[in-house]
């Protein structure tokens, strides 16, 4: 009988699980359910149901289960990878009191503005959490809940990340481990512990809250006997601490060591790294997160990578090959059409009234081939400007593993690659995140069982690399891109200004 896992991750646009043979690491089955946000919110607000995310779960489970044509008796754990940073309020009988605020959510700036003026500004906001309160954190929703909507915060009983509510649902616990805590701008990298200073800005009461925290490689429980019916699986099996989708991303692409960095290029883009030590970004560009590991994960986050080619892509109404093929044929640099991506107001550099700019549309570059290359070379120089940020704190990249949907297309690693100016590789096992939290389940298991293994060891065994798909930079690409990243860099700085009273114009509009 063969031993089974399961990874699951709960995106912002879908959910996939894997059924992974914990003896050899391979695939056995998938399965995946796509959903949408909740339409028609105001600008800058993104929310979905969390009832979503559990039945996507169970929907992708089943059809996992269905191809691997797996007996129930042979799973034995089972991780969660999720969204971060969004905001799951539940009550004393743990419902869920409103939809969820995603990461994605940029309504809450002011929110992040008072908190870290409370807590001292900037400086000391840094002191207190290794990390800056931004938007796309959980801090800023609680406090927006209580300001906006005071009989919801009044009912509020326990706050959860997407991760830990796929986790209650598993297992009836409330638990939240470091790597995810690290995102809700809530929790000290550093000590490994909430910050009361934070807390005390929002709501002193906040405190009693806020789930127990665990380790990455302690179980939040087992399956819970009605969600174990309700799968056809046994109440035996184990489900692992989870974890946020870039921890468990760096899982799954076997960066658990220092020197391997790993990019994400999905809805949003993502570089980061494995370090024994937090890597404390004075300026706070850099999130000093945990991993899920037990050691840190110093990363960058974009908000609009595939956001910004799947805009040209759906215009076109082209297939993904189609958009490749066109973006292929226009040279790089796209002759100095340069998009500012930032569709959803930005993260990477902290831009969260910025829009989408093109620069240089003329007569020669206004064609289909020019702004399909163009929104691919856009969002990559984005996410480079954070990955230089990364190597002026001492993260030297050696190689990038390239993971999510960008990473499929042949014309856009080699985008990759010339603006990182590194090699790039993929993996044999595409869906990074999913893979990484069957391996950590498999990790946890197997400590369960009093093993003395390390998340490690079990990387190097099974996650290994697509040498058929390498992009290696080529010279005089790479210099393109310098001169075009240096101009992406300066419109950015020029334009805040200009972003900040458009914001005010469309309010007033409104």
């Amino acid at each position: 009988m063969r031993t089974l896992l399961i990874g699951i991750d709960s995106g912002t646009q879908s959910t996939k699980a894997l059924v992974v043979d914990a003896n050899t690491g391979k695939v056995a089955g998938a399965g995946s359910q796509a959903y949408d946000l909740i339409p028609d919110l105001p600008a800058g607000h993104k929310e979905q149901h969390p009832q979503t995310w559990i039945d996507a779960a169970a929907a992708a489970i089943r059809q996992a289960l269905r191809q691997a044509k797996a007996k129930s008796t042979e799973v034995v754990a089972i991780g969660v990878s999720g969204q971060q940073h969004g905001f799951v309020p539940l009550d004393a009988d743990g419902q869920v009191i409103r939809p969820a605020k995603l990461w994605c959510d940029t309504s809450t700036a002011d929110e992040c503005e008072e908190i870290m003026k409370k807590v001292g500004g900037t400086k000391a906001t840094i002191r207190s959490l290794g990390n800056l309160v931004l938007p796309g954190f959980t801090a800023s929703k609680i406090l927006w809940l209580k300001k906006r909507e005071p009989k919801n915060y009044a009912r509020l009983d326990t706050v959860l990340l997407p991760h830990d509510y796929l986790n209650f649902w598993l297992t009836g616990e409330r638990v939240m481990e470091y790597g995810d805590a690290s995102g809700t701008a809530l929790f000290n990298v550093k000590s490994r512990r909430w910050s009361d200073a934070v807390i005390k800005a929002i709501d002193p009461g906040l405190k009693d809250k806020l789930p127990k925290l665990i380790k990455s490689d302690q179980p939040a429980g087992n399956l819970h006997p009605d969600t174990a019916r309700y799968l056809g699986l046994s109440a035996d099996v184990v489900v692992s601490a989870g974890g946020g989708d870039n921890m468990l991303g760096a899982i799954g692409t076997g960066n658990t060591r220092p020197g391997v960095i790993t990019a994400s290029f999905g809805t949003s883009g993502t570089i980061y790294a494995c370090a024994d030590e937090p890597v404390i970004d004075p300026d706070g560009e850099i999130a000093a997160f945990c991993d899920s590991t037990n050691r840190w994960l110093p990363l960058l986050c974009t908000m609009n990578v595939t956001v910004a080619t799947e805009l040209i892509r759906n215009d076109f109404k082209w297939t993904h090959e189609r958009f490749a093929a066109e973006a292929e044929k226009a040279p790089a640099g796209s002759d100095g059409l340069l998009l500012l991506p930032y569709l959803e107001g930005e993260r990477t550099p902290n831009v969260p009234d910025g829009t989408g700019v093109w620069l240089g549309a003329n007569q020669r570059t206004f064609t289909a081939q020019h702004f399909a290359r163009a929104a691919m070379e856009g969002v990559t120089l984005g996410m480079n400007y954070g990955l230089r940020r990364l190597m002026d704190l001492g993260v030297k990249p050696k190689q990038i593993r390239a993971t999510g949907g960008g990473s499929n297309s042949k014309v856009w690693r080699q985008i990759m690659a010339d603006i990182f100016n590194t090699e790039v590789v993929t993996l044999m096992v595409g869906e990074g995140a999913a893979y990484g939290a069957a391996l950590q389940a498999l990790w946890c298991w197997r400590l369960q069982k009093g093993e003395q293994v390390g998340i490690d060891e079990i990387t190097d065994q099974f996650v290994t690399l697509n040498d058929a798909e390498t992009a290696e930079p080529i010279r005089e690409n790479v210099e393109v891109y310098e001169e075009l990243q240096a101009l992406q860099d300066e419109t950015s700085v020029a334009l805040r200004n200009v972003f900040t009273r458009h914001r005010k114009f469309v309010n007033r509009s409104i």
